[in-house]
């Protein structure tokens, strides 16, 4: 029934961060992110049951084509395991540690599994290793480029995982992961978006998805709308037209009880959904760039390593640039100096 819980409980998962165990992220000081090709385009399922289906999407001349193993398609819930590790990188090149990143990370699964607001008992560290394997076995054929890079072999969302450390009663400790180059590309050249940590409290796979639509469609902007059934084609649901619009109202009329989709507020009037801005997606460091001041000498290191540009403009572009992406650099001289190079590689002497 439509609305049937309306009222009562809130739709969201418990909060089972603490910030205090929030080890991993804090250190980099890291916000949630999440490519925007995969949010775009709906390469993750949806779906609570195993997905066997080969899913092929086109939109305009771009098409995405994903094929799932033996146990599935990766879905919207194995997605957070790529947000973490997106997010630990995107974290060590703002703080100006770009030439050190690679695709292959370590980290312990227990910073993983409170960094997404999953369980942490047995449960948990089960469900996290079925995720690997589904993110491993997933193959993706598509034109959509990253990072200017277009691949038009199959690849997977993770290239591979390997369980360094396990305990005798069977949990994981240290997790190794080598994303795909179609992700690293995209990391690399910031094509990423940050996301609302509430995200990973959504309980429902088509309200992450929703939200992944919104917040690359919608972005800054006041509204975005969208045809019903472009929105269910973009969200990569196999329900019935009827079945999704009526999955689509209960969520719609919770979020207008409770206001639980992070950052927009979703209303479905006819065939024609409407994601509004809540006004949060503006509130914080993007507001405005950093305006703290330079150490004179980081303009000499940047005429060094960006010969012939005027490194003022630079600063602007850079400091432009850190807004947008929501940094606050905790070395400005090493971060500018490292922007600067990165405009030379990327286009030469002026």
């Amino acid at each position: 029934m439509v609305g049937e819980n309306t009222k009562g409980r809130s739709p969201l998962l418990p909060d089972r961060m603490q910030q205090g165990d929030f080890f991993v992220c804090d250190i980099f000081d890291a916000a949630p992110k999440g490519d925007m090709a995969s949010m775009e385009h709906p390469v993750f399922s949806i779906s609570t049951k195993p997905d066997l289906n080969v899913r092929r999407y086109e939109n305009g001349k771009n098409f995405v084509e994903v094929t799932p193993s033996v146990k599935g398609l990766a879905t919207v819930h194995d997605r957070d395991i790529l947000i973490f590790c997106i997010s630990q990188v995107m974290a060590a090149i703002n703080d100006g540690h770009e030439s050190d990143i690679r695709p292959t990370l370590r980290f312990k699964a227990y910073d993983l599994l409170t960094a997404t607001n999953r369980g942490k008992d047995g449960r948990g560290y089960e469900q996290l290793r079925a995720a690997l394997e589904r993110l491993s076995g997933t193959r993706i054929t598509t034109n959509v480029t990253t990072g200017d890079v277009e691949v038009l072999d199959g690849f997977g969302l993770i290239d591979r995982f390997r369980i360094v450390r396990q305990t005798r009663d069977g949990r994981m400790q240290d997790i190794e992961v080598t994303l795909s180059e179609w992700v690293f590309n995209a990391i690399k050249a910031r094509e990423v978006l940050t996301l609302h940590r509430n995200y990973f409290r959504l309980r429902k796979p088509l309200e992450r998805r929703l939200y992944e639509i919104a917040r690359k469609h919608c972005g800054s902007q006041t509204e975005w709308r969208i045809g019903i059934q472009k929105l269910k084609a973009k969200s990569g649901s196999y329900s019935t037209d009827k079945e999704f619009r009526r999955l689509l109202s209960i969520i719609v009329a919770e979020d207008a009880a409770h206001s639980h989709i992070p950052d927009y507020a979703i209303s479905l009037e006819g065939d024609m959904v409407t994601f509004r801005n809540r006004n949060t997606i503006t509130l914080g460091k993007a507001v405005e760039p950093w305006s703290g001041r330079l150490d004179p000498e980081a303009y000499n290191d940047a005429r060094t390593v960006a010969p012939g540009w005027d490194v003022y403009m630079l600063e602007h572009e850079w400091r432009s640039w850190l807004g947008e992406n929501e940094i606050e650099p905790k070395a400005p001289a090493r971060h500018y100096v490292k922007f600067c190079q990165s405009w030379h590689e990327k286009r030469g002497r002026p």
